[in-house]
């Protein structure tokens, strides 16, 4: 089966970077942050694949460099190595091999991310309805009724009061925010969604409720999905596999079932063991 995405050697340094910052950072240094130059090593040498309509989980702590990879996959930065393609129909995107124009195209109209913080995924200046409006209008849906119509759609989908579209999400609950993050994110259809912690921060029983509908939406629209947690409860309901990161490198991947019952690396073993 040809995956959605292929992503090999990824590397983002922060700092100016030497000849041994990869060879003296990683779990074996228990270290990300290089002792001959100061640089920070996020991520190095990750490689991934994700299936049509799978949720592959990235597992690890903070600092692990985990997050880095969403902001790298979502141009938000810039990586340093390695390749990334995204295939897309029957044309392949070079993710990294993309101008301005193209990359801005390629996030507005075939992926989706939903951030931890809706402050980064929402403008909180205009109303629920005008966030997915103003993601409409970058693709040419000019029509008010038709973007009435699709905003009240979205947002049904993401369990929103349609009576409630005209607020501003800065007076919504943290759920709700995350909600019309997902709408938005929705709009386009994209075959490729990015979730980075979406439930960090949420009471129990809304992370629950926002779980319960990105596995909904998952199994209705097929969509493929990276799920970026620090959290084992999250990847076990969400993820059929899973990479779990230390210090920029990955540890261990495979199964997520496998992965939790069954943990071979020292560090997988210590979260699994602490979540018990």
């Amino acid at each position: 089966m040809q995956p959605v995405l292929e992503v090999s050697g990824l590397s983002r340094i922060y700092g100016r970077g030497c000849g041994v910052c990869a060879a003296e950072t990683g779990p074996a240094f228990e270290r990300n942050v290089c002792r001959a130059c100061g640089s920070v090593v996020a991520v190095h040498d990750v490689s991934f694949h994700l299936l049509p309509g799978e949720i592959l989980g990235i597992m690890g702590e903070s600092g692990s460099g985990k997050s880095t990879i969403v902001k790298l996959l979502n141009f938000d930065e810039t990586a340093g190595g390695g390749n990334a393609r995204f295939f897309d129909g029957e044309r392949t995107w070079d993710l990294f091999g993309l101008n301005a124009a193209e990359r801005r195209w390629l996030r507005d109209n075939r992926m989706g991310t939903v951030y931890q913080n809706p402050h980064l995924g929402l403008n909180l200046d205009i109303s629920a309805g005008g966030n997915i409006a103003e993601r409409l209008l970058m693709n040419n849906v000019l029509s008010y009724r038709e973007i009435r119509e699709r905003a009240v759609q979205l947002l049904a989908r993401t369990q929103v009061p349609a009576d409630r579209m005209d607020e501003h999400p800065r007076r919504f609950s943290g759920g709700m925010q995350q909600r019309v993050q997902i709408a938005r994110a929705l709009v386009t259809n994209p075959p490729l969604l990015l979730l980075d912690e979406v439930t960090s921060g949420l009471d129990v029983s809304v992370q629950a409720r926002i779980l319960d509908l990105i596995l909904e939406l998952q199994e209705v629209l097929k969509i493929s999905m990276i799920a970026v947690t620090h959290d084992l409860g999250v990847i076990r309901l969400l993820a059929s596999r899973t990479i779990v990161m230390r210090y920029g490198r990955v540890v261990e991947a495979g199964l997520t079932d496998q992965i939790l019952e069954d943990p071979q690396h020292a560090y997988t073993q210590e979260l699994v063991a602490a979540a018990l």
